[in-house]
């Protein structure tokens, strides 16, 4: 009884993210209120409480349950990036380009993300939150280039952090510009030669810290602020 009690829980709560999502890609979300979401999924408003808190509970769970497999597309980088970390951050960067280009889900989360959402009234909490996950983000792009300057891949004086916001900001924008227009071109075919441009840049010029500067104070003011941001949500 508790297995099938806890069976139907899961499905409400993704009947209720269904309805939410298609409400917020076809009204914006400060337009859709939680009564919005439970007519919509043919339950009481006491039903979204009882899964969510509030609307940017709701928000979150809905952008967690569309990018979890993306950010463990990264995480596995750490795994596999012993010997070779540009290959490893390439095969990466592919596999999330592909994993867009496959999931309508993905597609649509990302639509409302980009474009449907603004962090006002209720949702401003999640603004403190986008930042910690873009800057842990952020963070293992730097490990990972770090580990290229270890084995020799990258030079010496490559700056790590910069390298990382360069790459993200890249594979953000390619992402962004796609999910506007996908017809615009087969994003799973072209994945490869996408991330080949950017890890080939960065291997024939990756920014470089200033003459004489030291990587690890840069770092670690990186990851205070990171650290920072993280203690500061909700």
């Amino acid at each position: 009884m508790a297995r099938r009690t806890k069976e139907a829980s899961l499905v409400t709560r993704e009947r209720l993210l269904d309805a939410a999502e298609a409400l917020f890609r076809d009204h914006g979300v400060t337009r859709t209120s939680l009564a919005d979401v439970a007519k919509r999924a043919g339950m009481t408003r006491g039903a979204v409480y009882w899964h969510f808190r509030d609307k940017a509970d709701l928000f979150r769970a809905l952008f967690e349950r569309a990018t979890l497999p993306l950010e463990a597309d990264f995480a596995r980088v750490d795994a596999v990036a012993g010997t070779d970390p540009l290959a490893a951050l390439r095969s990466a960067s592919i596999a999330a380009l592909r994993r867009l280009a496959a999931d309508p889900r993905t597609q649509s989360v990302f639509e409302i993300v980009f474009h449907k959402c603004e962090l006002v009234d209720d949702l401003t909490g999640l603004a403190t939150t986008r930042r910690v996950d873009r800057g842990h983000c952020i963070g293992q792009i730097a490990d990972v280039v770090r580990r290229a300057v270890a084995a020799g891949e990258l030079p010496a004086d490559t700056d790590p952090t910069l390298a990382a916001h360069g790459v993200h900001a890249t594979m953000v924008g390619i992402m962004h510009e796609w999910v506007l227009d996908p017809a615009a071109y087969d994003l799973a075919a072209a994945a490869p030669a996408l991330v080949e441009m950017i890890v080939a840049g960065l291997r024939t010029a990756p920014p470089r810290r200033p003459r004489g500067a030291d990587e690890a104070p840069h770092a670690a003011r990186h990851g205070r602020a990171r650290q920072v941001a993280s203690e500061s949500t909700p």
